[in-house]
């Protein structure tokens, strides 16, 4: 499943074995469970570590580090969101609206450019548009993910589906209207 959130294959299989290990694993133990090289397993445990999906943790007596898991999955589904927006989002963000600038010189307006750069323009706000809102929808539900708030989310969850098919029986209704 973490596979499809955008997290390699090994980081997956890494975090799901530390998740149902029940006990903080060393990084031996994680090679020798999934056949795994040391370096694999090292920068995969490091960015899982930088994700804050899982803690580095120490055992008296033993030099080796040891990583565990965090097995909140609400905590977990909010670490995901989070880091998606921070390594994703807002940098895609940033650099689309950067290369929007570059369209229009300060003082200038778009409307005074040839329809070409006019039509590009217009294509890079859509996408800054379509990605504000999905981080505002990202900002809105986090909280609610933070705090386990079932009812909340499946209200807005119906909600939006209400929504949905409004829009979709108006638009039935728009397109069978013959005038």
């Amino acid at each position: 499943m973490a596979s499809a959130w955008g997290i390699s294959r090994t980081m997956a299989k890494i975090h799901a074995l530390l998740y149902f290990a029940g006990r903080p694993l060393s990084t031996d133990e994680v090679m020798e469970c999934l056949g795994v090289s040391r370096g694999n397993a090292n920068m995969n445990l490091r960015s899982l570590v930088d994700w804050n999906l899982v803690d580095k943790t120490h055992r008296s007596g033993s030099r080796k580090d040891y990583y565990r898991a965090e097995t909140d999955v609400w905590q977990i589904t909010a670490r995901i969101i989070e880091e998606r927006q921070h390594r994703e989002v807002h940098p895609v963000r940033s650099r689309l609206q950067e290369c929007a600038d570059l369209l229009v010189e300060a003082g200038e307006s778009i409307e005074d450019h040839p329809d070409t750069e006019r039509a590009l323009h217009q294509r890079f706000t859509n996408l800054i548009g379509l990605l504000n809102v999905l981080e505002g929808v990202s900002e809105a539900l986090l909280p609610l993910v933070r705090n386990r708030d079932t009812e909340q989310i499946e209200q807005l969850l119906t909600v939006a589906r209400r929504l949905g098919e409004s829009e979709s029986t108006a638009s039935s209704v728009d397109s069978s209207d013959p005038s």
